[in-house]
């Protein structure tokens, strides 16, 4: 049985459309869902209190909640809950590299709080050693077409692997973007970007010939060209390096530009 698509419950509105977002996934790809809320428990246990006045019993009726509404959704999903008695980031990361990927809801474009713009998230991002799914609240429906940023100095090959599976899985098309290219008058370096792309992309049109490919170049830095060649594709791919340790992580302009602006949902893929 292979691992599970997991998703972060956090008691805000956008924690349900991350939750149908990854049903659909796990459907797709014939796996579990597993939703997991992570709540720290006050040290020493708190005295019993009324239902209306306890917080593991409201987080444990949310999850129960989700999980009657995902079955009424989406049947034949298998799917199950957890309330995981720890501090939020340590839990996310246990769950991201038990699954195959961490599914996370944001509150949306541009605004504070939640997953998106909180320490959680980039803690998260910066860290996980699986995909990462952000998901917008307001994403628009869903399309079979996918884009995957493809960086030419050192293209990341679990990303890659991840966008040709994602888009054969759906039958749509691969647009293979890579931002920061040189002016057109440029010729030659031009015909050079186009011969890195081609060959960055060779091995896995081969593994994936059902693929469609579309190639797509702009000269816009690459943290805007990424984000404005997103629209009409269901999923966003992106490649992360290896993150530094410290306090705030660095996540680059490209990834914070994508989860705060695209208009799909974003997976954010580490270099294997």
């Amino acid at each position: 049985m292979g691992a599970p698509i997991t998703v972060g419950i956090d008691g805000f509105a956008e924690s349900p459309p991350a939750a149908h977002w990854a049903a659909r996934e796990a459907l797709l790809r014939d796996l579990r869902l597993r939703l997991i809320h992570a709540w720290n428990p006050p040290s020493p246990p708190a005295p019993a209190l009324p239902h209306e006045d306890d917080q593991g019993y409201w987080s444990q009726r949310l999850l129960t909640d989700l999980v009657g509404e995902l079955r009424d959704a989406h049947p034949g999903l298998r799917v199950s809950a957890e309330l995981v008695p720890r501090e939020t980031v340590p839990a996310l990361l246990d769950a991201a590299r038990d699954a195959e990927m961490l599914v996370l809801g944001s509150r949306g474009r541009g605004t504070p709080g939640g997953f998106l713009l909180g320490s959680t998230g980039r803690q998260v991002l910066a860290h996980a050693d699986h995909p990462v799914i952000m998901v917008h609240a307001d994403d628009k429906p869903l399309t079979a077409d996918v884009t995957v940023a493809v960086s030419l100095r050192r293209p990341n090959e679990e990303a890659l692997r991840f966008a040709f599976d994602a888009a054969a899985r759906r039958g749509g098309v691969l647009r293979a973007v890579h931002a920061g290219a040189n002016e057109p008058g440029d010729e030659e370096a031009v015909a050079g970007a186009e011969d890195a792309l081609d060959a960055a992309l060779r091995p896995w049109r081969e593994k994936y010939p059902g693929v469609p490919v579309a190639e797509a170049f702009t000269t816009e830095r690459p943290a805007l060209g990424v984000v404005h060649t997103a629209p009409g594709s269901g999923l966003l791919v992106l490649g992360r390096d290896e993150t530094e340790p410290g306090p705030v992580p660095h996540l680059g302009s490209v990834i914070q530009a994508a989860v705060h602006h695209a208009p799909c949902p974003v997976a954010v893929v580490p270099r294997g």
